[in-house]
């Protein structure tokens, strides 16, 4: 099989979560242990630094994968979902897996998943590690998919546990209130291994519970680390920070090209994160971590956050998918300065868009649009349940046909924003 062949095959025999969602999910970590034991447990061959929560995973990873590049350690890098290739989810000092290697893990195991049946997770995490091994990596940072406790990343051997927020989203898996939430996500700290809680939340009870029985050291990054002053750049992307821990000045004007003010959050848990390892021997001087800030989308190749596509007229396409998530972008797009705002809006059908809608504003002209997937919500839906929140617009076949239609009927001094789903982002980035 080549390259394409071999895509192709993965995404026909083994359930894709971000494609076609609830029958790909799998509450159970067997499958995962099997591969793990046919392929001689290559995630036990490295230390990890494991991520999960609702929001802010993804930027806290490349934060810190960056930084690590920038101290000199060979770090690997594994998250997702993927915007344009499916090699975005594994890498090492930034360059993604070869495609040749992609095609050989498959080949050499395609008669075993035959067997084990694994799910396109599971099978994207025995590659990573099996991949990560051969690289002899320093160091990896592991994103879960979703929730913790059962996500297959928690066989890695973690030295560091990271849970940035808990928000309402997949609750259909990992349950029905924010607590049933937290204990899922709460499920990677592990025996004697610090763990860092990004937010205080009412959910903070249930890790401290989960830290105690684990014997395991608990920091809240916001307990240590606090804003001396934040300026946000939005038209360009940049977002300069001071940092003070325990009330005495650390890092003075952080430069970062991600202007998203969500990244405030993600920003100190990420230091908070790498001053634990500091703490744990890890060689990191304060210039790695102000170079590791800077260059983190040349060092990661992080795209889709906040994003500036275009300056004249604006064009900014976020991530941003749930209501926490853009619960945090909607203020900041509307705190921007422009004549018309033009909103190229397409969700997934398992998001609860009622409570997503009722974020953005009235005044904006929408584009309506379904993500190329299986799990897109039909735009003729998207644009009825829309109306009823008072947001009137076009519906359009296409993502690239709707965000055509938005910037050529745009003024200079337009803006154009592209987002509500990562799939609606990864057809214009």
């Amino acid at each position: 099989m080549n390259y394409s062949q071999t895509l192709e095959y993965m995404y026909a025999q083994l359930p894709m979560f971000t494609r076609i969602g609830a029958a790909a999910y799998k509450a159970d970590l067997s499958v995962t242990i099997s591969l793990n034991e046919l392929l001689f447990n290559p995630q036990a061959s490295f230390p990890s630094v494991h991520i999960a929560g609702t929001n802010g995973k993804g930027s806290v990873a490349n934060m810190m994968a960056s930084v690590l590049q920038e101290a000199g350690y060979k770090t690997a890098l594994f998250t997702s979902p993927h915007l344009k290739d499916f090699r975005e989810r594994i890498r090492v000092n930034g360059r993604m897996i070869p495609e040749e290697k992609v095609v050989e893990f498959v080949e050499k195991y395609r008669s075993d998943f035959e067997t084990l049946k694994p799910s396109f997770f599971e099978m994207t995490f025995a590659m990573a590690c099996w991949y990560f091994r051969q690289e002899k990596v320093d160091i990896a940072v592991m994103e879960t998919g979703m929730g913790g406790r059962l996500d297959s990343t928690n066989t890695v051997h973690s030295i560091l546990s990271i849970i940035t927020n808990i928000g309402w989203d997949h609750m259909q898996y990992l349950g029905d209130t924010l607590p049933k939430i937290a204990t899922e996500k709460g499920g990677i700290i592990r025996e004697n291994t610090p763990v860092i809680i990004g937010e205080h939340q009412e959910t903070d009870s249930v890790f401290l519970n989960i830290a105690a029985l684990k014997h395991s050291p608990i920091i809240f990054a916001t307990d240590n680390l606090t804003y001396e002053q934040l300026t946000t750049h939005s038209r360009s992307g940049i977002l300069r920070a001071s940092i003070l821990r325990h009330g005495e000045k650390f890092l003075s004007e952080i430069e970062m090209p991600l202007a998203g003010n969500y990244q405030k959050k993600n920003l100190l848990t990420a230091v908070a994160g790498i001053t634990a390892l500091q703490q744990s021997d890890w060689l990191i001087s304060h210039d790695n971590i102000y170079d590791g800030f800077r260059n983190i989308c040349q060092n990661t190749g992080f795209q889709g956050r906040w994003q500036i596509i275009s300056e004249i007229p604006l064009i900014i396409a976020d991530t941003g998918h749930n209501e926490a998530g853009l619960a945090e972008v909607i203020p900041q797009l509307l705190d921007l300065e422009y004549s018309q705002l033009r909103i190229v809006l397409g969700m997934v059908s398992d998001k609860d868009a009622g409570n997503i809608l009722k974020l953005f504003p009235k005044d904006a002209i929408y584009y309506f649009c379904r993500p190329d997937i299986p799990r897109g919500l039909e735009v003729e839906k998207l644009s009825m349940l829309a109306s009823s929140f008072g947001l009137l617009g076009t519906s359009y076949s296409s993502v690239k046909k709707a965000f055509d239609s938005a910037v050529a009927e745009s003024a200079n001094d337009d803006c154009v924003f592209v987002g509500g789903s990562n799939f609606i982002v990864a057809e214009i980035v």
